[in-house]
């Protein structure tokens, strides 16, 4: 049986975020939304799960490039491990930077910016979507004639640094200031104050926002999130809010020089007021009394689960199937859409428990050898739910939803 070693990856995120949490306490530093960190873990949750899902087609992709491309033959030698990782975060600056000038790539990286808390779980607000665009991006580095696993190695291990720099626990770091990307550079990277806008877009060296004039110091207290707050703890609006607000503005244009000019354009484009238009075309309102704490622990038990259920499909993801990989994944998005839906108390998320039921029931049909007592047991389920699916569902949210 071959194992994915890389599954440890995701209960050493979980420690690394709960003594955050508890060093946070100690100092008595209010560091932790509870609804804010369940929103940024089910981004990250998703993000692992399709990072893994798509990160052999990333390796095919590089390894075409370079095999087919490459205007070198480059070997794993010292000095091209380090020409390497400075051509990996010279590329992360110009990425970075564009995604924050640019509407089409700022749609993809505001995800990340969304969380107006700043600690661990902020690090995990990451979108497929993103990566699909930075491999893009990255792809210089096979053209080049860097092999893709030298690249896969190096992408590894440039990932990991930026994790450790999401936290307010961590001070100014001395000399290490003037060269690296630390956790105060990356607090003004993330705040909405007018004078740390669009800066500190380095990955793992902070010489490049020297060298190209984006560079701030920390010098007063960050305000983190959006300039026009999200206020919203839905799964799906966290995701495409952007674009819908970036097609509203698009479709306002009269000529297709001016639509051009907003899809490629500055995020300050943006009529604000875009925002409340597309919440009321889709009918997004945060729910602002807050949980009972019962239905916050059905929230956070269904995070754990499938924080739980992350690592085992990780870890045995090679010896998975497609069928298998689709059905994790359906109930996956489910799941976190669930989660979502019921911080905002949306009446809709009967629908999606009902849906999550079905996933279920397809499950057991595939792996339950007795195909004519379980087809028949979900047959009856279902007929039941369509035949009585009102009452069902009144009574599902009277129970979900006791006020």
């Amino acid at each position: 049986m071959e194992f994915n070693y890389l599954a440890f990856a995701v209960p050493l995120f979980v420690v690394l975020m709960l003594l955050e949490y508890y060093v946070a306490r100690k100092k008595k530093m209010e560091l932790f939304d509870l609804h804010r960190s369940i929103a940024n873990v089910s981004i990250g949750i998703l993000e692992r799960l399709t990072d893994v899902l798509v990160a052999g087609v990333f390796y095919f992709f590089y390894h075409y490039i370079q095999t087919n491309f490459g205007l070198f033959e480059i070997k794993p030698t010292a000095a091209m491990w380090i020409l390497l990782f400075l051509g990996t975060d010279f590329i992360w600056y110009w990425y970075h930077r564009l995604a924050h000038e640019m509407n089409v790539l700022w749609a993809v990286h505001v995800v990340h910016h969304q969380s107006e808390d700043f600690n661990y779980t902020v690090s995990a607000r990451i979108t497929l979507f993103q990566a699909i665009v930075r491999t893009g991006f990255w792809s210089v580095l096979p053209l080049l004639g860097f092999p893709a696993e030298m690249i896969f190695v190096m992408l590894l291990i440039h990932g990991l640094y930026p994790f450790f720099v999401h936290t307010q626990v961590i001070g100014k770091l001395g000399i290490i200031e003037y060269f690296m990307v630390t956790p105060s550079h990356h607090r003004v990277h993330h705040a909405c104050n007018d004078k740390y806008l669009d800066k500190n877009y380095g990955d793992v060296l902070i010489i490049w926002d020297k060298l190209f004039g984006t560079f701030q110091k920390e010098d007063e207290k960050p305000v983190y999130g959006l300039t026009h707050q999200l206020n919203t703890y839905s799964f799906l609006w966290q995701h495409f809010h952007f674009y819908i607000e970036l097609w509203l503005m698009v479709k306002k244009q009269k000529t297709l020089k001016d639509k051009f000019k907003m899809i490629f354009g500055s995020p300050t484009l943006i009529d604000p007021d875009m925002r409340e238009r597309a919440e009321k075309i889709f009918g997004i309102k945060q729910q602002e009394e807050p949980l009972q704490h019962r239905l916050n622990n059905y929230v956070i038990w269904q995070v754990i689960v499938m924080l739980v259920l992350l690592f085992v499909f990780i870890l045995f993801e090679f010896e998975m199937g497609a069928s298998e990989k689709f059905l994790f994944t359906s109930f996956t998005i489910l799941t976190l859409i669930n989660c979502g839906a019921i911080m905002e108390q949306k009446k809709w998320v009967f629908a999606v428990e009902f849906l999550r039921m079905l996933v279920i029931g397809s499950a057991l049909w595939l792996y339950n050898a007795d195909y004519q007592i379980v087809t028949f047991f979900i047959l009856s389920v279902i007929a039941l739910l369509v035949l009585f699916y009102r009452t069902v569902e009144e009574r599902y949210l009277s129970v979900v939803y006791p006020d």
